[in-house]
């Protein structure tokens, strides 16, 4: 894991990053710019996960590293970083994960955290809803998934997850993004089982678009700030 710290005040929570890519590319590094920011912006830590990648290692070992790094957090925050006000986030895949981590958190009775902010996950790895079969075709399914048993199931694809009893949760998703429909069955499935869900829709983004430096960009990232701000505030 690589740690951030906040450069001029104690933390006052802690936000465990999962990184995108495909579930094969990407690395905890390539989110330190991101990280840094979002640590002095907001006065937390900001922990991230170097979870192994498919083919070499394929499901499920991304999700047993999050899920480590989520319960060693749960743990030992107080002790190490002076605070138990946790939340979880990922950008692409790392939506994914980040939900797939709070599914597994809340069927062993973990519920350490408060808030998840996830950016354009992929839910369905199935192909067997309209959102996943728009990317049935994809090598990073395969890679990831294929040796999966039932690409059904929630710990692959968490829109068959039932997800009772998970934190409040911001989806942020781009109006052109092929994933937008899958964000859409996943903010209702939370919606429809009382979660407190707050989709945020971005006009004329595509995938990633909080990735790259652009005013839209920008702006959706004070949104999640400002979000997640007060979450970790309450």
């Amino acid at each position: 894991m690589r740690i951030h710290f906040p450069t001029s005040t104690a933390p006052r929570g802690v936000f465990l990053d999962i990184h995108g890519g495909g579930f094969y590319m990407g690395s905890a590094a390539g989110s330190d710019v991101r990280n840094r920011e979002l640590a002095d912006t907001l006065g937390i830590v900001v922990v991230s996960v170097e979870y192994r990648l498919a083919p070499e290692d394929p499901w499920p070992a991304a999700p047993d590293d999050c899920e480590t790094a989520a319960s060693w957090l749960a743990e030992h925050a107080a002790g190490r970083f002076g605070t138990r006000r946790l939340a979880i986030g990922g950008f692409s895949a790392g939506a994914t994960l980040a939900m797939t981590t709070l599914v597994r958190l809340r069927d062993r009775g973990v519920a350490a955290f408060s808030a998840a902010v996830l950016q354009f996950g992929t839910y369905d790895l199935s192909g067997q809803t309209p959102s996943g079969r728009l990317i049935a075709d994809e090598y990073f399914i395969e890679a990831y998934a294929g040796l999966a048993p039932d690409r059904t199931h929630p710990d692959v694809s968490p829109i068959y997850a039932d997800p009772a009893n998970l934190p409040p949760v911001l989806i942020m998703v781009g109006e052109e993004d092929i994933l937008l429909r899958d964000n859409l069955a996943m903010a209702a499935q939370l919606s429809a089982a009382g979660v407190d869900v707050d989709l945020r829709i971005y006009p004329a983004a595509p995938h990633g678009f909080t990735g790259h430096a652009t005013p839209l960009a920008s702006a959706a990232l004070d949104d999640l700030h400002t979000w997640l701000d007060g979450r970790l505030g309450q």
